[in-house]
């Protein structure tokens, strides 16, 4: 009897332990790790094991036990669920919160946007700024860059879709590169299977490089198709295009904000007062409505347009008009009264 009361005596401490070695873990899950009141960056390779992972956020930085982290981690049953990735621990984030954390994957993400208009020179600008983004693509020459992204012998301008990209801390500008690149293929070819039948470009290659400069022609967007149908009327015709922008971009860094006559006359690949047809590249990163505007043009007799300054162009079919457009909204010149 005496045997047996001291084996329940035994069993009662041992109870109380557990519960109590129960209600300590559970009260040392809830408990923020203590970070200095700094946010520590926290970086997972693929197949770290989940005790590594204890003492990665050790070294972090985080002032925790990585064996009581590491228990916590098997005990919870979801040890081998976490996941590789870039995080950051903030100062009130507790063991069950990193746990959370690691097993949904919920990285500590940066974005970088590229604006649409905007040409190559300012989209290597962006990225070179972007925060904790790996600059390996900033020493590569254009065409040594292109190779890397499966494209060799491709110019890179107007190949990279205007959007905002999240990426984690970390990440390769190149990754990103690739996005938006795959992202301009798939916005490209949805414009082109949406074509008209009757349209002047020949190839999803033209229809890029004429929406590059429908993009950086537009001042007001419900003026796109406009603008488009124009340029269509020209290349239908054999008529010089003679856009301003492709003139511009053609200067490059030489061009310092304006435009003279003598530019117009400088002859370049991309000068459209002195060559015909398309220029050989896109001149810009244009977006959606622009690729769509490039394929869909509107029905116009214009061949013609001038900026009337407050957004919108006046467009003309006849030259007599366009020269009355750009005497009125250009120089300020009223047409005589009637």
């Amino acid at each position: 009897m005496a045997v047996l009361k001291g084996l329940m005596k035994l069993l009662t401490s041992l109870l109380v332990m557990a519960l109590g070695l129960a209600a300590g873990a559970l009260w040392w899950i809830q408990q923020p790790l203590d970070t200095r009141q700094a946010t520590l960056d926290l970086s997972i390779e693929p197949g770290t094991s989940p005790k590594a992972i204890a003492q990665a956020v050790a070294n972090a930085g985080a002032h925790t036990s990585p064996t009581l982290l590491y228990a916590w981690f098997r005990l919870s049953g979801q040890s081998r669920q976490m996941r590789a990735g870039s995080y950051e621990i903030a100062p009130d984030t507790t063991p069950q919160r990193l746990l959370n954390m690691l097993v949904r994957g919920e990285e500590s993400l940066r974005s970088v946007t590229i604006v649409e208009g905007w040409n190559w020179r300012q989209v290597r600008q962006a990225l070179a700024k972007a925060d904790k983004l790996k600059p390996d693509s900033s020493a590569l020459p254009d065409d040594v860059l292109m190779a890397q992204l499966g494209r060799p012998g491709v110019a890179p301008e107007g190949r990279f879709y205007a959007d905002t990209y999240a990426y984690a801390k970390g990440s390769s500008d190149l990754a990103v590169l690739q996005r938006a690149m795959k992202s301009m293929d798939k916005h490209l070819h949805q414009a082109w299977d949406a074509r008209q039948a009757d349209v002047s470009v020949k190839s999803p290659e033209e229809a890029l490089i004429l929406a590059s400069i429908v993009e950086k022609e537009t001042g007001k967007g419900s003026d796109r198709p406009m603008i488009s149908g124009v340029f269509h009327n020209r290349l239908r015709i054999g008529m010089m295009l003679q856009t301003d922008p492709t003139v511009i971009y053609g200067l490059g860094e030489a061009f310092d904000g304006n435009l003279r006559r003598i530019h117009l006359r400088t002859d370049t690949p991309w000068n459209t007062y002195t060559r015909g047809g398309l220029p050989p590249t896109p001149i810009a990163m244009p977006g959606k409505a622009a690729l769509l505007a490039a394929v869909q043009p509107a029905k116009t007799q214009a061949l013609y347009f001038v900026a009337k300054g407050d957004g919108n162009s006046h467009f003309s079919a006849t030259l007599d008009e366009h020269n009355r457009a750009v005497n009125r909204y250009q120089r300020g010149i009223q047409p005589p009264k009637d």
